[in-house]
């Protein structure tokens, strides 16, 4: 038995000194219970600014001397020129390294600084962060040595994160004889604080051990323990990384016996436990050979580091860094899924506005998907780009736990939040099972047709008394490119619904902005309008927002206007407006709005009259995924109570013009995998009482559409007409779907095309072949 430090708990301390197979067991099935199979590492530039150092580690070849190197620091063209080189290989991060304040120690130092007119190293350094940030977008991480509280003041606005390894809190490794004598940077008690300052600082944070440099067990322990304590108070450190050391040829520590595998492993192991589940825990892939690497993921690494296509590791130069490829195929042999992230981690990236400067912050927000991870396929909704092909291939641990979800939902039973979060974090061939899973439930519940209907959207104002952040269809919201402001007149509107009656539509939809002048009696006199131009058509009208408005401006209860508006003619509501159902994302996207309790209200109240509805979702901009989850689960249980849902549609934000996102406060939309994520898990979530999932061509696209068919969607929803909404925000996919379009989109999936009405019926042979 170790004498291990007072802060360890009896089961961790028994874990620990016990086998190492079962430490090892414990800290795996802690690792993937948290992160799954997901393997997260950093597509990176390394920038070494300088090599010079005021230290002597007596292991390190990264430090020089004036005579070792050509020039002190990089100059500015240097530093861009490896940035620009990251970029054109896809990489995200450049991490800056360096030695800690040369400028105390060489005179060459000081006279390079006076030269480019700095008067220290983190001076420089700001600048040059600066300068890669704003010329080439990459997010600058800084390793720069010890700081205080000024110093990360000064930085914070030019990086995304910074990190200084703690390395060991023995004091005895920087007495003489020791591997960090003669290093005043190294004393643990200094290394200790200027973690602390950037915990005060709100910097996200890098921090580790190296060991096998003469520490002992005991001494790691103490040391992981410093860093779980810091943590606790500051919340900040985004990853704890343990090295192992290597002997470099020509140093003090050349014959220095370097740390066994085992060793390692049981130290990854004992982070996991006394650091937790939700801690990133790090090891260098480059520093073992490849066929350990597996190794190191089932003793709890959940993140490989930052991994360069262009730069070597100047740290470890004996070790080049294994090629992508290689480490993407030896995560994958190990059952786990290799991801990319940011600089800042994803827990961080995804409270951005907490942990970066605002800049920054824009740039981490337009950058992630839901988990806080990069978006890399580069399709958007409402672009015009070919869908990417998802990897779903392959077999990850935690498969089992998938498939009893799915088994759950597959008779019905109402999935619990966690289990539907659970399911959204799906990646790799959870996703390939999930996507499966949904599919087979769509032919098993809807059978192989596509169905949609003909119809005409008529949007008879984009004048609008609210301010939603999303919209960029309402008459103010951003520039000018949508036009000027109208408001159609009643007129109009009945000349519209009857031409597209005689164009074989069955349906017209019609909403608008809250104009400042309209009142219950307005809705009143468009249903008249399209009534007297168009008897036979199916009215699917109003927003819940607009029923509430009409309902308050009269001082009617909710329910006797909408008996007044069904009797005036109308059929079916649609469920927009329900952007999220959750309030504290409501109050940020669009707080003067309906909440949730007043929208489901709206739909029960519906319900309650004969009057069907769709219900919808649009994701993808400030929400995660236990609100996605909520969402769900309210129209499911809502569904349970009346009945009244018709179908699920979820809408991918398309962000381009959105507001919320031109300010820099919102993602850019949802990534295909989560889009087809969305598509999937409605399948199973809402299933067996909301049996119609709906895609929307307009968001999604040809190829975009035809992956939906095949992840759970049944239904393509209407020809349009004269679609204008997605249109405003950016959108590129066009405003008509005609029934040949439909009939190749359900043709491109391996299945055919069929007419409905709204309520799923069937279409006459008249209203077939007024459509054709």
């Amino acid at each position: 038995m170790h004498d291990y430090h007072h802060g360890l708990d009896q089961q961790t301390r028994t874990a620990i000194d016990g086998p190492l197979a079962d430490l090892l067991a414990r800290a795996q099935a802690m690792t993937l219970d948290r992160f799954g199979p997901v393997v997260t590492y950093s597509r990176k530039i390394f920038i070494p600014l300088t090599k010079l150092c005021r230290d002597v580690c007596h292991y390190c070849t990264f430090a020089s001397t004036p005579a070792g190197v050509g020039s002190a620091y990089l100059s500015r063209d240097e530093v861009l020129a490896i940035a620009r080189a990251g970029v054109a290989a896809g990489c995200r991060e450049a991490l800056f390294t360096l030695g800690d304040r040369p400028e105390a120690r060489y005179s060459a130092a000081r006279a390079a600084l006076d030269a480019v007119g700095h008067d220290s190293t983190l001076s420089y350094l700001a600048d040059m962060a600066g300068a890669v940030l704003s010329e080439t977008g990459l997010l600058p991480h800084l390793n720069p040595g010890l700081m205080d509280d000024a110093d990360y003041a000064a930085l914070r606005p030019v990086s995304a994160s910074m990190g200084l390894m703690l390395e060991t809190v023995s004091k005895r490794l920087s007495e003489k004889g020791g591997p960090h004598y003669g290093s005043p940077d190294k004393w643990p008690a200094k290394r200790l604080a200027a973690i602390e300052a950037a915990g005060r600082a709100s910097v996200p944070f890098t921090t580790g051990l190296l060991i096998g440099i003469g520490e002992t067990r005991a001494e790691r322990v103490d040391a992981l323990l410093a860093i779980r304590d810091l943590h606790r108070r500051f919340g900040h450190i985004q990853e704890v990384i343990i090295q192992n050391f290597r002997a470099k040829p020509g140093t003090r520590m050349v014959n220095h016996p370097e740390p066994s595998l085992d060793e390692h492993l049981w130290t990854i192991a004992t982070a996991r436990l006394i650091l937790g589940a939700d801690m990133v825990i790090q090891a260098p892939p480059n520093l073992h050979e490849p066929h350990e690497l597996a190794a190191l993921l089932g003793a709890g690494v959940n993140d490989w580091g930052g991994v360069s296509p262009v730069t070597p590791d100047h740290v470890n130069p004996e070790a080049p860094w294994p090629h992508l490829a290689l480490l993407d195929e030896a995560t994958s042999a190990a059952g786990r899924v290799l991801r990319e992230r940011l600089a800042v981690g994803p827990a961080y990236a995804l409270n951005a506005e907490k942990w970066t400067d605002p800049v920054v912050a824009k740039t981490v927000r337009r950058s992630i998907d839901g988990r806080g991870l990069p978006v890399t396929d580069g399709w958007h909704a409402g672009a015009d780009a070919i869908a990417p092909r998802l990897a779903v291939t392959g077999a990850a641990d935690g498969s089992a736990q998938i498939e009893e979800i799915i088994a759950a939902a597959r008779v019905g039973e109402r999935l619990d939040e966690q289990s539907i979060v659970r399911l959204f974090q799906a990646d790799g061939s959870h996703l390939g099972q999930l996507i499966d899973a949904a599919d087979a439930l769509r032919q098993q519940v809807s059978g192989d047709a596509v169905t949609y209907v003909v119809n005409r959207n008529i949007n008879y104002t984009n004048i609008c008394l609210y301010r939603c952040g999303f919209c960029a269809f309402s008459k103010g919201s951003t520039k000018a490119m949508r036009g000027p402001a109208y408001r159609l007149d009643l007129e109009e509107v009945g000349r519209r619904a009857a031409e597209a009656w005689d164009r074989g539509a069955t349906e017209v939809c019609l909403q608008g902005g809250i104009h400042p002048e309209y009142d219950g009696d307005t809705y009143l006199s468009v249903l008249a309008a399209v009534r007297a131009a168009a008897p036979d058509i199916h009215i699917h009208a109003f927003s819940p927002l607009e029923v509430t408005h009409g309902a308050s401006t009269l001082r009617l209860p909710l329910k006797d206007y909408l008996i007044r508006l069904r009797d005036a003619g109308l059929s079916t509501l649609p469920g927009t407006a329900a952007e999220i159902l959750h309030d504290d994302i409501r109050a940020i996207i669009c707080p003067d709005k309906l909440d949730t309790r007043e929208w489901l209200n709206v739909m029960r109240t519906a319900h309650g009259v004969g009057l069907r509805t769709t219900a919808t979702m649009m994701f993808g901009h400030v929400e995660g995924y236990k609100h996605w989850a909520r969402h769900l689960l309210h129209i499911r249980d809502l569904q349970v109570e009346t009945g009244g849902f018709t179908e699920f549609v979820p809408l991918p934000f398309v962000h381009m013009e959105a507001p919320i996102w031109r300010k820099g406060q919102a993602r850019s939309g949802p990534s295909f995998r989560e889009t087809m994520l969305m598509y999937a898990i409605s399948r199973l979530v809402l299933h067996p009482i909301i049996p119609n999932i709906q895609a929307s061509w307009v968001k999604l696209g040809a190829t975009g559409v035809a992956a939906a068919l095949r992840a759970g969607v049944n239904d393509l929803g209407g020809t349009l007409m004269d679609e204008s909404i997605t249109r405003a925000a950016g959108g590129l996919n066009g405003q008509l779907c005609d029934p040949a379009q439909m009939a190749a989109y359900a043709m491109e999936a391996g299945r055919c095309a069929v007419q409905r009405t709204t309520l799923y019926g069937t279409v006459t042979a008249r209203e077939l072949q007024a459509a054709e």
